[in-house]
């Protein structure tokens, strides 16, 4: 069997260290800004709060058990359910403590299943392929989430206040841009894989091994190749899949990503005093989501955590210091847990495929 070599081995303390502090550290910021007498008196946390909260910690197990179902159905079940669970936390370790803008936990994901005996070929159609899915999601569901929620409107409503010196760069406007920037970004780079693992492989190849000769993507050339021969080889282990095989892996998929979003919803409606538009807080998300794929800090750290002080504050009357708190609430639940999962697993994980 081919293997990789292990891009764990680069994950380092200060690594697992830095989307924490930068986290807190945004937190408390906002929070210091914010908080004034009274901040929380309306406050009141009661039987139906609980009731809120248990609902979003069942979306986060939904949302991984959904992504355990989906890599087994794309490894034709040769993983196992203990396999899955722990090549599933420690992907979603791997993209807590990597950008996103780096590709997250891709590389990972496929010295994962490769480490668990499956063939180098069949881990990388299975990575790129999910990758693939969590595109037609996002690609489907931005802009049915942007009519439905008023279009241009979304934006124009987001009554964004920061110091002066952030809001020159952060405001509706840039924000606006930025979502249907990397929006049709992605896009596009999901048609070429699409094109590239139903269609024609080879001719993906030859456009990338191209397009990078030219002098300001040169660097890249190897790194385009490397992806090419990834296509050609997922390609070649997509044909002849069944249709419940497209299915139910698309299924888990729009279920993964649905829990996923979710899961704000409930910590809001546990805190808010008020009623509020759950499908304007959905679509609120897709944003987030979109925009944090260009996040330079692991797990979008600071990014995350600012765009839900912003984006979330109409649902919590305008409370700063009440969306920087359940800002706080939903990393602890749906973020820091990963990186904990991720240090307790990985060392037995270690020791279990490679004895």
């Amino acid at each position: 069997m081919t293997e990789v070599t292990n891009p764990i081995q680069n994950i380092k303390l200060s690594r697992l260290l830095l989307p924490i502090i930068i986290g807190l550290g945004v937190v408390g910021f906002m929070l210091f800004n914010s908080i004034t007498p009274g901040a929380f008196n309306g406050i009141h946390f009661t039987t139906q709060s609980w009731v809120w909260l248990l609902l979003a910690i069942l979306m986060i197990v939904l949302r991984d058990f959904a992504y355990m179902i989906r890599i087994r159905v794309l490894s034709d079940n040769q993983l196992n359910w203990h396999q899955s669970f722990q090549v599933i936390l420690l992907w979603e370790f791997a993209s807590a403590v990597i950008p996103p803008s780096l590709g997250g936990g891709f590389a990972v994901a496929i010295f994962l299943l490769n480490r668990e005996k499956i063939d180098l070929g069949k881990s990388i159609s299975v990575i790129l392929f999910s990758s693939l899915l969590d595109g037609i999601f996002l690609g489907v569901m931005a802009p049915f989430a942007y009519f439905l929620s008023g279009g241009a409107s979304l934006f124009e409503n987001l009554n964004i206040k920061l110091p002066s010196y952030l809001a020159l760069i952060i405001n509706e406007k840039s924000i606006a841009a930025a979502f249907w920037g990397v929006y049709f970004v992605v896009l596009f780079y999901k048609l070429i894989v699409a094109y590239a693992l139903f269609v024609d492989a080879h001719a993906v190849k030859k456009l990338l091994v191209f397009v990078f000769r030219l002098p300001v993507l040169k660097r890249f050339a190897l790194k385009a190749q490397t992806t090419g021969n990834e296509m050609i080889t997922a390609s070649k282990e997509l044909k002849g899949k069944s249709f419940r095989y497209w299915f139910n892996s698309l299924l888990a998929t729009f279920v993964s990503w649905s829990a996923r979003f979710l899961i704000i919803n409930f910590i809001i409606a546990a805190f808010s005093p008020n009623y509020f538009n759950h499908i304007l807080l959905y679509s609120k998300q897709i944003i987030i989501g979109i925009i944090n794929i260009i996040s330079p800090t692991p797990g979008g750290s600071g990014l995350a955590e600012i765009m839900f002080s912003q984006f979330f504050k109409s649902e919590l009357q305008n409370n700063l210091a009440l969306a920087a708190a359940l800002a706080l609430l939903w990393r602890l639940l749906s973020y820091y847990p990963y990186i904990l999962a991720g240090v307790i697993i990985l060392p037995r994980w270690l020791k279990r495929v490679y004895s």
